[in-house]
């Protein structure tokens, strides 16, 4: 009876635990030829390393795309930075991919990786130093070849999208020797001219003719440009320092001039939306003034001063009428009294009295005489009458007395 069976399962992990503990495979480097190289969705990549002796299964995940700066084809010569390990599910092993770069290109490759460290260890790559690229650009000037098709992608998509945005190339020279002298003069010149932004490119190519976008001196112009800057150098998969260095990364010169230059028709219809809700706000406003002139205007009637005199007129002319009421309210029931005591008076006047036939007599002295003990014998004596007065003496005097009983009067002399 067989002795110690293991599960598939043990089998694969111990196999992993010695690749694991093999301090070479953990850090290796694996040259060959690409092959079954498939971008996947998620953005991890499958290929295979062969030779003419064999074949290595590889893979590098997504967390590990920047140690590629490039886009990997079939057939392409590549050295493989990364640890071999067994994938426990399928039971087989294969190299992890850390780091892909061309085969040949080492050295360029080494002091890219070298130059790259050193300038982000100083800042030059800090989000914090990048400028805002302007949103309506009216001036934007070019460093590229003069004869390439990046400056034609870009005139045609600056056509299309603005035609009132100006172009100012600078005809660099953008590979071999000189060009990096080349590219810095470009781009001081046209930072002195006053440019909106400037756009830093060419058309993609090996890592050879992308060299003068990595050299420093290309690196410091572009950071101390005080011009907003976009890189936009090779293909997509094509990255250099200039990319890290600018101020924004285009993949394309044609991407350069779509984030440089802004879509007119786009910004005439946005006007065009803005006109039309600024006339309806404004209307809004016009109508809400209006409603508050016609409320202003009520209220004002209501407290003008005219208004207010107007009041205080017709309160006066109420008291007037009120006044005269009360004045003739007065006024007849004095006149009422008065034609009472005027005709109580009647009944008292002397006057009355003459008319019914009595007299009115007066002693020499002026005395009204009211008894026969006023006057004497001989005395002259002046009798009123209604028309007139009538002068007499006094001849005689008799006494008459009342009988209150009877009523009747008796003559006594």
């Amino acid at each position: 009876m067989a002795q110690n069976v293991y599960t598939v399962r043990q089998v694969n992990a111990y196999i992993k635990n010695m690749f694991t503990q093999d301090f070479m495979l953990n850090r290796i480097y694996v040259k060959g030829e690409v092959s079954n190289c498939k971008y996947h969705t998620s953005g991890h990549i499958y290929f295979s390393l062969k030779d003419e002796s064999g074949t290595i299964a590889c893979v590098m995940f997504a967390g590990q795309r920047g140690g590629l700066s490039f886009r990997m084809n079939n057939g392409q010569q590549v050295v493989v930075f990364g640890s071999v390990n067994v994938y426990e599910r399928s039971g087989s092993y294969q190299v992890y991919a850390r780091e892909i770069r061309p085969d040949g290109d080492g050295a360029l490759y080494e002091r890219f990786q070298m130059l790259k460290k050193e300038l982000e260890e100083m800042g030059m790559f800090a989000a914090e130093y990048k400028k805002p690229i302007p949103a309506y650009a009216g001036r934007i000037g070019v460093v590229t070849a003069p004869t390439g098709a990046a400056i034609r992608d870009i005139m045609n998509i600056t056509a299309r999208r603005n035609p009132f945005v100006q172009l100012i190339l600078y005809p660099a020279q953008v590979q071999g020797e000189g060009a990096k002298e080349s590219i810095v003069r470009g781009i001081r010149m046209l930072e002195e001219t006053g440019v909106d932004v400037i756009i830093v490119g060419r058309g993609g190519g090996s890592i050879e003719d992308l060299w003068a976008f990595n050299e420093e001196d290309v690196a410091r112009a572009i950071f101390d440009c005080r011009v907003p800057v976009i890189s936009a150098v090779g293909h997509e998969t094509d990255i250099t320092i200039a990319d890290y260095v600018a101020d924004l990364r285009a993949p394309t010169p044609s991407a350069a001039a779509e984030l440089a230059v802004s879509d007119y028709r786009q910004t005439q219809m946005r006007m065009q939306e803005y006109q039309i809700r600024m006339n309806r706000l404004l209307m809004h406003k016009v109508q809400i003034a209006r409603f508050r002139i016609r409320d202003y205007q009520t209220r004002l009637k209501y407290l003008h001063p005219r208004i207010r005199l107007q009041e205080q007129q017709q309160k006066l002319a109420e008291f007037e009428d009120a006044l005269r009421q009360l004045m003739k309210g007065r006024i007849d029931r004095e006149r009422h009294r008065l034609s009472i005591r005027m005709e109580i008076m009647k009944g008292i006047s002397p006057i009355q009295r003459l008319n019914r036939g009595y007299s009115y007599v007066e002693g020499e002295t002026g005395a009204v005489v009211r008894s026969i003990r006023h006057v004497r014998k001989k005395e002259r004596l002046s009798v009123y009458v209604t028309d007139g007065v009538i002068h007499a003496s006094v001849e005689d005097v008799q006494e008459v007395r009342h009988d209150p009983a009877d009523g009747e009067v008796r003559d006594h002399v």
